[in-house]
This record gives structure tokens, C-alpha cells and sequence, in this order.
């Protein structure tokens, strides 16, 4: 069967901001939404679907957003897949299109968060966390250090014992985060700090992880606009920028029967999704000139460079010390700041990173341009779970 090639028209994102000091989730999405329209040429009456994602907040939040920009009776598919909400609205926009059920479809994502770690809102039923939360107690311990950090720092934990990583090698990570993102205006965090800074910042869990390693709850909007190709010749669209390739995979028997933290955050579904995009494109992890990933923890962040291929299995150490991670090295990875600097509003998460990456093959990413991008790499991971892997390319 054929398929419609899927262009990016469009892309639109608010900066990020503290738990507090942002407008309204409504506010946010409908804000990244005409962003992505103006950007795009395009007007409201143009989008034929839409998919809102965002994980905190009542049923049908997207029309809330939505209706500000417009009512035109189209379809609003209301998406939640954990911290890879973004881009599970992306994946379904991006199958409208190429399977021609639609010809130009919105991926909208926004997140109103509260301050402090992350937790359900549902205390009366069984939580999905409820076997990720036994094989971590059994694993890790640790009851006294929240989960999200038990999660992540008890992978980063495993990795280490395997491969001999130390806690420098993730204050690096946040280091060049830092320094990423001070060319970043859309960043919450915009000021350069050192490895020895994250050294020394508080300690969360004693030789695994100081506060700086940790991404900050954020609340943002972030949007997307694709097109078929013929939608884009008919409106005057660039079709610079399209998606080559994309998978969703959900976890594997081995999340928990490897008894491995790396496993229960994800990693076999990294690696899944990863070798899929690469099988459906005929392009090498080799060719990938900009990488956003998701980098909630410095710790993810590490053995996801590893889950993604761009380095072998235990060879995230000689990456980081060879500055493979950032400009000048092999692979520019997160020229945004990452979630570590950026923020991480979880709804927007994933569609945050489709606009760093629009950008980065437009050639229009400024101060954070990475030289002669071609081809870019999205990865988007939620525990629950739900990782998404997206493959760009410019024209």
C-alpha cells in the first residue's frame, strides 16, 4: 500500500515556566496552536484533525484550547501516554496522513503542572505504576527518595555497576544541558553552570544523583501542523522538512523479567523503537546529524545513547568524555537544553522537541544551529510505558 509522505508545515512553542508562573493550560496550547498556524501560512479552518495531548487535567482539555483558536466541528482526539504524550499525538497525526485519512492535521501539546514531584490524583484504585513500583522496591529500595527518582537514579545506579560510570559522568551531561541551552530564549533555565556545580549541588540519593540531575516540573504548550504533500504544494507550503519514519513500542516481558532498572525504565523499548525507525527508513543511526532525547534524568539521558545506538552497549562514558554528545562530536544531542534545562511540561513535551528539530533542518535554529543538519532523531519515553521514536529529514 501506498503511502502520503508527511511534511512538517508547521511548528509553534510558548517558553516554558515554573508551576505558578504560566498562564492556564487553555492559554498555553491555544498560544503553541497559532504559532504553529502562522508559521505554517495556514488558518484554523485549514486543519482537518486535531490531537491534543496533555496528561494533568480533565476530560476534553483539547477543546477547551482548541475553541479559542476556533470551533469548526472537525475531530479532537484527547491523548495521554504519560511523559511521551507529545508525541503520541504526533504518531497519530503523522498516520492521518500517511494512510490519507487526512490531508493537514494538528498535534497540540500542553501541560499546567504543580510544583514538586510527580504523583497520582487517583488514590481510590490500582495505580499503572503498581508493578514498575514492586520490581523497583525490589531492585532499589530507597522508599525514602520519590519514586521518579527512584526509577531513573536506580537505572543510572544499574548502569554504573555494569559498565564502572561515575556520578561525574552525569553532572557532565547537565553541565553541556546548561550550555545548550543558554542559546535556547525558549528555555526555563538559561544560565551556563559547570560540572562541578552539579557536583555540588544537593545531594538526592548519596552517590547517585545531586538535584541538578533532575529535570524541573514545568508547565508549556507546543504544536505541530502536518501536511500531505500535495496539501503542501496546493497552499504554498516549503515541504523542507518531512518524517521519514516513526514507532511506538510499549514494554516488553523484559521491563520486568530482566530484573535490571535499566529495563524498567525503558531501555528494550529505546532500543525497539530505535532499530524499527532505522529498518522502515534505510537510514543509519550513523546518518543522524541532531538528536533530541528525552533527558528527564541525566541518568536517561546517558543510557539512552546507548538505547538509541549512538554509541555501543557501555560506551556512553568514552561518548561523554569524547564530546560526541555536542557540537563538534558525532551527534548534537538535546541543542535544546533538553528537558534538564528547557523544562519538561509533559504534554509538550514531545512536541517540543519536533519543533527544536523542525528548526534545526530549516536551518533557522540561531545561536543553536548545528551546521549542516540533514537528518534528526527524536525520542520520547514514558514509564507505563510508551516510547516514541521519529525520524526528519530535510529536502
Amino acid at each position: 500500500m501506498s503511502k502520503n509522505s508527511t511534511i512538517v508545515a508547521g511548528v509553534g512553542m510558548i517558553k516554558f515556566a515554573k508551576p505558578g508562573a504560566s498562564d492556564s493550560y487553555d492559554q498555553m496550547g491555544a498560544a503553541a496552536i497559532r504559532d504553529a498556524l502562522a508559521d505554517a501560512g495556514l488558518s484554523y479552518d485549514d486543519v482537518q484533525q486535531a490531537y491534543a495531548g496533555y496528561v494533568y487535567g480533565d476530560s476534553t482539555c483539547g477543546q477547551k484550547a482548541l475553541y479559542h483558536v476556533g470551533m469548526t466541528g472537525i475531530p479532537v482526539v484527547n491523548v495521554n501516554n504519560n511523559c511521551s504524550t507529545g508525541s503520541t499525538a504526533l504518531f497519530l497525526a503523522r498516520q492521518a496522513i500517511e494512510h490519507g485519512i487526512a490531508d493537514c492535521v494538528l498535534a497540540v501539546g500542553f501541560e499546567q503542572m504543580q510544583p514538586g514531584a510527580l504523583g497520582s490524583h487517583w488514590t481510590d484504585r490500582p495505580t499503572p505504576f503498581d508493578d514498575f513500583d514492586s520490581e523497583t522496591d525490589d531492585l532499589v529500595g530507597n522508599s525514602q527518595v520519590p519514586l521518579a527518582l527512584r526509577y531513573f537514579g536506580g537505572a543510572g545506579k544499574s548502569h554504573m555497576e555494569k559498565h564502572g560510570t561515575q556520578l561525574n559522568d552525569f553532572a557532565k551531561i547537565r553541565a553541556k544541558a546548561s550550555r545548550h541551552a543558554a542559546n535556547n530564549p525558549l528555555a526555563l533555565f538559561n544560565t551556563e553552570i559547570s560540572e562541578e556545580q552539579v557536583m555540588e549541588a544537593p545531594m538526592m540519593w548519596e552517590g547517585v544523583m545531586t538535584r541538578l540531575m533532575a529535570c524541573p516540573p514545568t508547565c508549556g504548550g507546543a504544536a505541530a501542523i502536518l501536511c500531505s504533500e500535495a496539501f503542501a504544494k496546493k497552499h504554498n507550503i516549503p515541504t523542507t522538512v518531512s518524517i521519514k519514519a516513526q514507532s511506538m513500542t510499549t514494554d516488553f516481558p523484559s521491563t520486568f523479567e530482566a530484573h535490571d532498572m535499566m529495563q524498567v525504565v525503558g531501555y528494550d523499548m529505546t532500543a525497539a523503537a530505535a532499530r524499527q525507525v532505522q529498518d522502515q527508513s534505510g537510514i543509519s543511526i550513523d546518518d543522524v546529524d541532531v538528536v533530541e532525547l528525552h533527558d528527564c534524568f541525566a541518568h536517561n539521558e546517558l543510557i539512552t545513547y546507548e538505547g538509541l545506538g549512538l554509541c555501543p552497549e557501555g560506551g556512553a562514558q568514552k561518548f561523554i568524555a569524547d564530546g560526541d554528545n555536542t557540537y563538534g562530536g558525532k551527534f548534537v544531542t538535546n541543542p535544546s537544553g533538553g528537558l534538564l534545562s528547557k523544562g519538561h511540561p509533559l504534554g509538550a513535551t514531545g512536541l517540543a522537541q519536533c519543533y527544536e528539530l523542525t528548526h534545526q533542518l530549516r536551518g533557522t535554529a540561531d545561536r543553536r544551529q548545528v551546521d549542516g543538519a540533514k537528518t534528526a532523531l527524536q525520542h520520547n519515553l514514558g514509564l507505563g510505558g510508551a516510547c516514541v521514536v521519529t525520524l526528519y529529514q530535510a529536502a
